[in-house]
């Protein structure tokens, strides 16, 4: 079936459907859930929350309502959902939607995101295709916090590791996002499961593109190096390398940083190309507000390989 009214579907496995209901206004929708990657239930409805609404961001929107997907455990206490729908329900709250319902399950295992709807102008829609050659690709979050989660759950992580991949999954991706749309920025994308390369992969093929990275500008949390020398990398790392193998050039990359890269992350940052022009203004506006923003290469005509990190 097509829809003329359906600004973007599946067709180029963007972060949301986006629908046209007016000249004006386009509604963006998404959902998300997951599994703990934290033992603090609190923590875990507000990274679960971030990372679901993250998507709306991500094309350029405006949350407004959410819904919480629930599925637990019925042997487990309840003051435990308790607190997972109260961090929840705090994210919702900070990125200015308004919490309208849900469902919810039993399961033998705990899991909990949100179904958010958005909305922007139909001809400001960001999506994960578009980029230009000459473009410079800018990311708004280091990387490394599911190699710290799975070094955590062995009890290798530090506690200030864990601290900053917490402080980094928590935080929306809103702040980012509000300076975005006030750019031609010509492709955006966020990072989560498929990892930094996995979304970069896609964004540059479906721009049928090649992304130029450098490898010395790669920003990630500094503990996730140590951890990924020893190998505490997790299987969700290690299918999106096989997936990308034939993809991805790795020019003289230590084996450390290519698993960071391929790292699945949650509620990770926005990954976005613009003109060279716009660069310096904005880098200025996202360090004014401490999002932790690295530029990391740049656009250039489509070669053999989709992304080739040097």
């Amino acid at each position: 079936m097509e829809d003329k009214n359906l600004i973007v579907g599946f067709e180029k496995s963007d972060d949301a459907a986006v629908y046209k209901l007016t000249e004006d206004i386009a509604m963006i929708q998404t959902l998300d859930f997951f599994t703990p990657m934290v033992d603090d239930p609190y923590i875990f409805g507000q990274i679960a929350a971030a990372n679901s609404i993250s998507d709306v961001y991500a094309m350029g929107g405006v949350p407004k309502t959410a819904m919480n997907i629930v599925c637990f455990p019925e042997k487990l206490d309840m003051a435990i959902l308790g607190e997972i729908l109260k961090g929840g329900a705090e994210k919702v709250a900070e990125a200015g939607a308004t919490l309208s319902g849900g469902h919810s399950i039993h399961d033998p295992e705990i899991k909990y995101g949100l179904s958010v709807t958005g909305i922007a102008h139909p001809e400001k829609i960001l999506k994960n295709y578009g980029s230009q050659d000459g473009d410079i690709l800018i990311v708004t979050k280091p990387l490394g916090t599911g190699i710290i989660s799975t070094a955590s759950k062995i009890g290798e992580a530090s506690q200030k590791a864990i601290d900053t991949s917490i402080e980094l999954m928590t935080t929306l991706n809103k702040y980012s996002g509000e300076i975005l749309t006030k750019y031609p920025v010509t492709a955006c994308t966020d990072i989560t499961g498929f990892g930094f390369l996995g979304h970069a992969f896609e964004m540059a093929d479906a721009s049928e593109k090649t992304f130029i990275l450098e490898k010395e500008l790669i920003p990630y949390i500094e503990e996730a190096k140590e951890y990924a020398q020893e190998f505490f990398i997790s299987a969700g790392g290690q299918k999106n390398r096989k997936y990308l193998e034939k993809k991805v050039e790795f020019d003289n990359v230590p084996f450390w940083l290519q698993e960071i890269m391929l790292d699945p992350q949650t509620s990770g940052g926005l990954l976005f190309s613009i003109p060279e022009k716009y660069v310096g203004e904005i880098m200025g506006e996202l360090n004014k507000l401490k999002i932790k923003s690295s530029i990391i290469g740049r656009v250039e005509n489509k070669q053999d390989k989709a992304i080739i990190i040097q």
